[in-house]
């Protein structure tokens, strides 16, 4: 799609008045629009977002066109017509244009303007040589949840949950969840893609190729990006699906047959080096535990192990956000206003949707049992409070365990085994990878053409696959 980028961005003449016949985002009907456009903010294989105004109104919005396929009905249109809440981005109209080649069609979407990123906020700390404060991270994540828990109850799955989707307002702290380019409606026994998701967060059962995959790799990002803006880098950065699954080896350690089975059932090698967890509070040594224990229910190899959103919504690591009394401080500005937390509980608000479904009932509910549970009954122990979010925590990942792990306090991982370390090569039908750490040699198998080495083959120079 690359090559017809630079029509996508040829037509727009930045301080231009534009007129269109637009449909409106929940309705589809026909009305007039009138914009000036403005400025780019986003660009990349999927087309052009630019910033424009409205008029007459002066409202700010921004406008994504991608170019459409018409063998193909847009799936990103039809489910931002049906999604309607506070923490995602809204759908305000539509409208198609024509490129400037035979048969070149655009659609255009035009959603609410909001001015930052999660991405740029934690850029934003790296610069000042600091990590998101706490409370920041808290108030993102939950929102996250908060709109995953929504889409997830229509089986909607987003499929590429990151930093630089997550659309904030700085001033308010308002997170809203965008770029539904890659969303789907998950259909049971229907195959999906499993190429999918951007590097750093995708789930393990994406790399092992599965093909029947769940909401839970939207929970998997989440887990991956709580911890990039706790530790201000990425917790599994890799250039490739190999090197991201020895990441989270690193981490996690070797998954066992059990494990890779529900990852993926038709995974058939199972020889992998046999590496020990590193225990989260090693790698995030500054970390509070209730911080440590939803990274733990996050960052499963077993998806339904897992947390659901709706269960994260209600760990104890928010509890700090349902205290009447917590203000957000103004962290890029020391001697800023401390402002009120924005509206978060408003859960009977969101009926909006055209299928609206029970759920945040069920989440107020949850809520309102957090809030009311007196002392005494207050979970005593991560165990404990895990056994009650849904299933035991796995003995390796509770904090008490030793495992191997440097004393060193950077957030680089050692004593687990390092990429450079292995020697690769495909073997005769290009499934397999062969390791070598120190003589003995380890076979990463994988089997299957939808796996991601296979979907990588004769690309990755690196691993020569």
């Amino acid at each position: 799609m690359s090559q017809n980028r630079p029509a996508a961005f040829s037509s727009l003449r930045m301080g231009e008045v534009v007129r269109e016949k637009v449909q409106d985002g929940v309705t589809g009907e026909t009305r007039d629009m009138q914009y000036t456009q403005c400025k780019i903010v986003g660009n990349g294989s999927f087309g052009v977002v630019f910033q424009t105004k409205l008029s007459p109104s002066g409202e700010d919005a921004a406008i994504k066109r991608v170019l459409q396929d018409k063998r193909f009905k847009n799936r990103e249109l039809q489910i931002m017509r049906i999604v309607r809440h506070p923490n995602i981005v809204e759908l305000k109209a539509f409208y198609y244009s024509n490129g400037e080649r035979k048969d070149e069609v655009y659609l255009n979407l035009v959603q609410e303007y909001v001015p930052e990123t999660v991405y740029r906020a934690s850029r934003y700390f790296n610069k000042m040589k600091t990590t998101m404060p706490i409370l920041e991270v808290k108030l993102y994540i939950y929102q996250l949840f908060r709109a995953l828990a929504y889409i997830h109850s229509q089986g909607i799955c987003h499929r590429d949950i990151k930093p630089q989707n997550l659309l904030l307002d700085p001033g308010s702290g308002i997170l809203k969840l965008c770029d539904f380019g890659s969303a789907k409606i998950l259909v049971e026994n229907e195959p999906n893609v499993s190429y999918i998701c951007s590097r750093y967060y995708r789930a393990p059962e994406l790399i092992f190729g599965a093909t029947n995959y769940t909401t839970k790799i939207d929970v998997w990002s989440t887990g991956c990006v709580m911890a990039e803006l706790m530790l201000g880098q990425p917790l599994f950065p890799g250039e490739s699906g190999i090197d991201q699954l020895v990441e989270i080896i690193k981490v996690l350690g070797t998954p066992t047959r059990d494990q890779i089975r529900t990852m993926n059932p038709n995974y058939m090698e199972h020889k992998f080096p046999q590496i020990k967890p590193h225990p989260f509070n090693k790698v995030f040594r500054k970390a509070e535990s209730n911080a440590i224990e939803l990274i733990s229910r996050l960052l499963e190899y077993t998806p339904t192990e897992r947390l659901s959103a709706i269960d994260a919504m209600i760990h104890p690591f928010f509890d700090e956000l349902r205290d009447p009394s917590t203000r957000f401080p103004d962290s890029r500005h020391p001697n800023g206003p401390v402002k009120d937390l924005p509206t978060l509980f408003d859960f009977s608000r969101h009926g909006k949707a055209p299928n609206p479904t029970g759920h945040e009932t069920t989440i107020a509910n949850m809520h309102v049992r957090t809030l009311h549970c007196p002392p005494a009954q207050q979970p005593a122990s991560p165990a404990t409070r895990s056994s009650q979010l849904g299933g035991p925590w796995p003995r390796h990942r509770q904090l008490h365990t030793h495992g191997q792990g440097g004393d060193d306090g950077s957030v680089g991982l050692r004593a687990c085994f390092n990429p450079s370390q292995f020697v690769s090569g495909a073997s005769s039908n290009g499934n397999h990878l062969g390791m070598l750490p120190g003589p003995a040699k380890v076979v990463f198998g994988f089997g299957g053409p939808g796996s991601d080495v296979a979907a990588r083959k004769n690309m990755d120079g690196k691993y020569g696959i």
